[in-house]
């Protein structure tokens, strides 16, 4: 994995910059996303992956699927990727795009698992104290999951708040050595 990033993290933050050169952030969100899951189709995979197609058919094979839905520049995007048989590298060029893009706008994504349904007041309570202590605009992803008992655990990058029951007995029993 961590060569993957090492391969697209050029691809990624060139098309950042130039995203942010352009003031066209959200347009190139969804143009590596509609192209990440254009490769993650297995059928395109094993397209991408044979050795019988060429790069130049490769990038004509993904232009054709995304016509419509990329502007010019993304379509050169594609070739570039092509042309150095990158391709597969989409969907990581994507998440590297999208951390670049969450640094510019000062944003992060909390996923939030709690024993019960939270009240708006409470999300909205939760919101302003996330972003208070991560210096940051919070976007949070609620779910709920009964096994923890009570309480939540909130995961903002590699950032884990274990503030369940659940984990609290966990740790007590780990403290008793049980």
């Amino acid at each position: 994995m961590s060569e993957l990033t090492t391969l697209a993290r050029p691809y990624a933050k060139a098309a950042f910059e130039f995203a942010l050169e352009q003031d066209n952030l959200s347009s190139w969100t969804e143009m590596l996303e509609f192209l990440s899951l254009v490769v993650a189709d297995p059928a395109m995979a094993e397209l991408l992956d044979s050795p019988s197609v060429t790069r130049e058919k490769s990038a004509q094979a993904m232009l054709s699927i995304a016509e419509g839905r990329l502007d010019s520049q993304a379509s050169n995007f594609v070739s570039l990727l092509a042309s150095n048989a990158r391709l597969e590298l989409l969907p990581e060029i994507l998440s590297l795009y999208e951390n670049y893009r969450a640094n510019h706008e000062k944003t992060i994504e909390v996923e939030l698992l709690s024993a019960v349904e939270l009240t708006k007041q409470q999300l909205s309570d939760l919101n302003s104290t996330l972003e208070t202590k991560l210096g940051r605009k919070v976007n949070i992803n609620c779910q709920t999951d009964p096994t923890l008992m009570g309480g939540m655990i909130v995961r903002a990058g590699d950032l884990v708040i274990d503030a369940s029951t659940r984990g609290k007995l966990n740790d007590l029993a780990d403290s008793l050595g049980v």
